[in-house]
């Protein structure tokens, strides 16, 4: 197997915290571990019309995401 990327294995690193998370808590760390590596990426205001408004998008979604499966 190979060696996984620096972003891939933050994401994987996030389903494994200090106590192990199961199911859905543990997707949902993974994709907010995703969407932090995701806004890291640009460092522009979270306004209508700019260009890095889809990235925003995507963040918001895995988010939004994570906070409903957390929920369960």
């Amino acid at each position: 197997m190979s060696e996984l990327s620096p972003a891939a294995q933050t994401v994987l690193d996030a389903s494994y915290c200090e106590k192990p998370l199961v199911g859905s808590k543990r997707v949902a760390a993974a994709l907010r571990a995703a969407a932090d590596l995701l806004s890291a990426e640009v460092d522009a205001p979270k306004v209508d019309g700019s260009k890095y408004n889809g990235l925003w998008h995507s963040h918001d979604l895995l988010t939004a995401i994570a906070d409903e499966l957390e929920a369960q």
